[in-house]
């Protein structure tokens, strides 16, 4: 198998594992907070402060820029220990700086995101923050030397490390409700709880980003602390960055919207926190098809491109799309005939399943268009491109805002999450799309064409396959049954439904002869214990 399969299959083996502990972190989390309640609102609040500076640091800067550069610096006589060390400098120094101004803005950051919640849930909210904020060091910590670990092909580390913050994440959660129970009311929080739960959360990034530190050796690289930040090129990667960060920027503020429409919904109906994780949900295939194969695609690109290679980038383009898209088809597929007893999975009662499935579905919307984003964005990251992302990037932020302010005088409260999801759906699509035809014209074609019959097949395939699912749920006793009446039946009811679809689909492709098939599960035998 090619360097680039062995390292999809580490990063997606990495990635299901820590999505499974991950999943089971929010299971407790949700039994211990509730997933429509106030106190489960101003956590959700609270805690998603420091991933929004995380997605700036890791999806704006890292990803887009220091990846490529690092590849470069590999060529230096030193082999980029010189370029890495006052890069960990600089971003070691500016994260502390950015963790302790946002700690002291706590309160206006809360107030910022959640303007229509009452008083005292804006305060345990803030009291949630306090404790939450440091985690943007670590957090960008993890990045800084996860990317660096990635970029001189040492992938493993930075896909596993999450699963160690979630098993320190599910004992301490574990711990709050061994000791308090279900606490839900506002009325009910002390400060020892806040401590408990937030401080919890707070220890499984400090303890994901240390791990890091254990594979450095494998980088081959001798870092030591350098503060002098010119002669490396930084002030390349500054202009880089900055269309890159001011697209992230605008992506934030987009979700701002989001955050503070979603913030007025009550507590009987889904919130703020219903919608993450309903998009834990959705991001669950997209992190271990899209993330998986792409990220290592994206150093080979980059390899490829360095090297003037631009025959084999647009090659290995269409192949990272097809193979994406033929798993990512079938996820959309399955998920929506699972979405209720999925969602049951993060919720107390079915009729909170129900609710919450619906907001799933309207992000599946939106799947296969990001998941073909990421590896149509990072090409034009490898050229050093970073203006075209920004305009294509600000129509779908506009797009989402005008989407969620349109939900939130169109729609009920009980629909309003839905709305958003279905708002943010639609500009992905319309972002992918414009995207794609910004490449093929830069890159002077890109062979879109050619795609369009794999997918063909693929929906084709998809279609009996979510009917098939969908007849399983209901043979099942549906809303009424069994896969809905238990976090963990919903689980396995999801799992079972889940392989009815996959089943069919594979059937329908093999009749159809489609050709993507036979490697797609040569790479899907990769993941089966024992198999190398």
């Amino acid at each position: 198998m090619s360097g680039v399969g062995r390292a999809s299959v580490l990063l997606g083996a990495g990635t299901i594992v820590s999505r499974l502990t991950g999943f089971l972190r929010t299971v407790v989390l949700v039994s211990a907070i509730g997933a429509t309640t106030e106190a489960g609102n101003a956590f959700a609040i609270a805690n998603q402060l420091p991933n929004n500076i995380y997605a700036i640091i890791q999806a704006g800067l890292l990803t887009a820029v220091v990846v490529p550069q690092i590849v470069k610096a590999a060529r230096h006589e030193d082999g980029g220990s010189a370029f890495v060390s006052k890069l960990l400098t600089l971003g070691t120094v500016v994260l502390l700086a950015v963790t302790a101004v946002a700690v002291v803005i706590a309160p206006l950051l809360v107030q910022l995101y959640a303007p229509r919640f009452p008083p005292d849930q804006q305060a345990l909210a803030t009291a949630f923050a306090y404790w939450c904020l440091p985690q943007i060091l670590f957090y960008g910590l993890y990045a800084l030397f996860g990317e660096t670990l990635n970029a001189r092909r040492v992938f493993g580390p930075f896909t596993w490390a999450p699963i160690v913050n979630n098993v320190v994440s599910i004992t301490g959660f574990g711990v709050f409700i061994w000791l308090f129970g279900l606490t839900g009311s506002l009325e009910a929080w002390t400060p020892q709880k806040v401590a408990v739960l937030a401080g919890t959360a707070t220890l499984g990034i400090v303890v994901q980003a240390a791990i890091l530190f254990f594979f450095w050796r494998r980088t081959g690289l001798h870092i030591r602390p350098d503060f002098r930040w010119r002669g490396v090129g930084l002030r390349h990667i500054g202009r880089l960055a900055g269309w890159t960060f001011l697209m992230v920027i605008a992506g934030q503020l987009a979700g701002l919207v989001q955050s503070q429409i979603l913030s007025e919904v009550s507590k009987e109906f889904p919130g703020v926190f219903v919608s993450q994780n309903a998009w834990l949900l959705f991001m669950l295939p997209y992190s271990i098809i899209a993330v998986s194969i792409g990220t290592p695609y994206f150093t080979q690109l980059s390899e490829h491109a360095a090297a003037g290679r631009h025959d084999e980038v647009k090659a290995d383009i269409g192949r990272s799309v097809r193979t994406v898209g033929l798993f990512i088809v079938v996820a959309t597929a399955a998920l929506a005939a699972a979405a209720i007893p999925a969602s049951r999975i993060f919720t107390n009662t079915t009729q909170e399943a129900v609710d919450a499935a619906l907001v799933l579905v309207c992000f599946l919307a939106g799947l296969l268009p990001l998941s073909m984003l990421f590896i149509v964005q990072r090409t034009f990251y490898i050229y050093n491109e970073t203006r075209v992302p920004f305009f294509f990037t600000l129509v779908q932020c506009a797009l989402v805002v005008v989407t969620a302010l349109l939900a939130s005088w169109l729609l009920p409260t009980e629909y309003l999450a839905a709305g958003i999801a279905l708002g943010q759906s639609f500009a992905g699509i319309v972002q992918m799309v414009l995207a794609v035809i910004l490449l093929d014209r830069k890159l002077g074609g890109i062979g879109v064409a050619s795609w369009w019959p794999s997918f063909g097949r693929y929906v084709i395939a998809a279609i009996p396959a979510g009917l098939a699912g969908w007849a399983v749920f209901l043979l099942l006793g549906g809303a009424d049954g069994w896969t809905a009446s238990d976090k963990f039946l919903g689980a396995l009811g999801a799992a079972i439904i889940g392989i009815a679809s996959v089943i069919v689909y594979v059937g329908v492709l093999a009749v159809l002869r489609a050709p993507e098939l036979k490697p797609a599960l040569a790479l899907a035998q990769r993941f089966l214990p024992g198999r190398r």
